[in-house]
């Protein structure tokens, strides 16, 4: 053994410490940030502020000049017309331009314009897309540092580029920033950035890219918490004119407050609360949410029928269903005080049925039901009949329902109850 192990062949020298690979983008001129805002800036002095030729000199010098080491410093210079310090001052003695966002205009055209600029060089240089994206997020944290006019310039591309899709809504995280929500800061940037915003697109554009990155119930977050409210959300947007925005968090906090109801009627008659506690519950959400009437009784009814693990068999579930419905109808009667609650709840009637083919045939015996318990009257019942009801199923049910609303156009006011005839 120890023969074998002197007969091995020395292992050769291997060179130890750091290996340098060279890649064709290192083998270019190399500077630092200052020189490379020189050269920026000499660039944009040249080009003036024709906002074609600022493109193309941008798109030029991205073969020249390192961009993706110097991407911070490339769009202080384009937004700022410098290298911006920490809380967004310009350092004295370095050089600026003029042309530049903050030195532009304060106009949505010439916003608008700048955007492109923008679009074209992270178009052509996809790697600049993150630099840009952090740039923005910033910039927003930044925003006490700039004069207000600098802000609505800011607030107005950053608009603009949010409806084109070259930043992700995410930035708006920087605006939660709490000094910047304190001071107000946030809210009067965010005015000018809706404004565009909406401006270049929708309301509805809006909602799905704040929905995508889930910012869509989180809008009051940029006021204090003490002004966390819809009420004042919707005061102050409303006066800055943007009452599409203020009746969308409106939207957003009332689906919330329904989301919120049902589940917990669920769990309330899962648990088989008394009635008056769970009817106790419901109106005290109605009048803290400002839900109506008739969005409470569709909300039970969706509760009251997803409680119950339903029978395939047609000849059996009318059976099932009237059953169950009949020991909840005095929960549905506490909500049915107005004929619109009423009609609500049958066209709920009819969407179900159709939507479960097992109920079919069901329809006329519920609405019996619910007549006979003074959840549902006669003349919602006539106006369903007559034009309100929806076009699902509409021949079968109304084909069912014939009998009964004959009876209750001919009934005689004594008559309170249907004869076994028409039920």
């Amino acid at each position: 053994r120890v023969s074998f192990m002197n007969n091995q062949k020395p292992q050769k020298p291997t060179l130890s410490g750091q290996r340098f690979k060279t890649r064709k983008r290192d083998e270019k001129e190399r500077f630092d940030p200052t020189q490379f805002q020189d050269c920026i800036i000499q660039g944009l002095t040249e080009t003036g502020s024709d906002l074609e030729a600022v493109a193309k000199f941008l798109d030029a010098s991205g073969a020249k000049l390192d961009y993706r080491r110097y991407a911070e410093t490339l769009f202080d210079i384009l937004v700022a017309g410098g290298m911006l310090a920490p809380g967004g001052t310009l350092a004295d003695d370095m050089t600026r331009t003029n042309v530049c966002v903050f030195a532009a205009q304060e106009d949505l055209e010439t916003m608008q314009a700048f955007a492109q600029v923008f679009n074209k060089l992270i178009r052509r240089y996809k790697y600049l897309e993150k630099g840009f994206e952090d740039e923005v997020k910033k910039l927003l944290l930044f925003l006490k540092g700039f004069s207000e006019s600098e802000r609505n310039k800011l607030a107005m591309l950053t608009g603009i580029l949010l409806a084109n899709g070259t930043l992700n809504a995410s930035i708006l995280n920087s605006l939660y920033n709490e000094n910047l929500v304190k001071e107000g800061v946030s809210a009067a940037f965010a005015v000018k950035l809706f404004k565009s915003w909406i401006n270049e697109k929708d309301i509805n554009a809006v909602a799905v890219s704040l929905r995508k990155v889930n910012m869509d119930n989180r809008l009051m977050e940029l006021f204090p918490a003490n002004k966390q409210s819809v009420e004042h959300f919707s005061k102050y947007f409303t006066e800055a004119g943007l009452k599409e925005l203020s009746e969308y968090v409106r939207n957003q906090q009332s689906i919330g407050a329904r989301k919120e109801l049902q589940k917990e009627l669920q769990e309330q008659m899962s648990r088989g609360d008394p009635f008056k506690d769970i009817i106790l519950y419901v109106k005290e959400e109605m009048k803290k949410n400002n839900i109506s009437e008739q969005t409470v009784v569709t909300i039970i009814w969706s509760s009251v029928m997803s409680t119950v693990e339903w029978n395939k068999k047609e000849e059996l579930v009318a059976e099932q269903a009237i059953k169950h419905l009949k020991q909840y109808s005095p929960l549905l009667a506490a909500f049915t005080t107005q004929g619109q609650s009423e009609l609500t709840l049958l066209l709920k009637i009819q969407e179900y049925c159709y939507d479960n083919i097992h109920f079919m045939k069901a329809f006329q015996k519920i609405v019996v039901l619910f007549y006979k318990a003074e959840v549902l009257s006669e003349e919602p019942i006539l106006k369903w009949y007559k034009d309100a009801h929806l076009a699902k199923g509409k021949s079968v049910f109304l084909e069912q329902m014939k009998k009964f609303v004959e009876w209750l156009k001919n009934a005689e006011e004594g008559n309170q109850q249907p004869s076994s005839q028409v039920i």
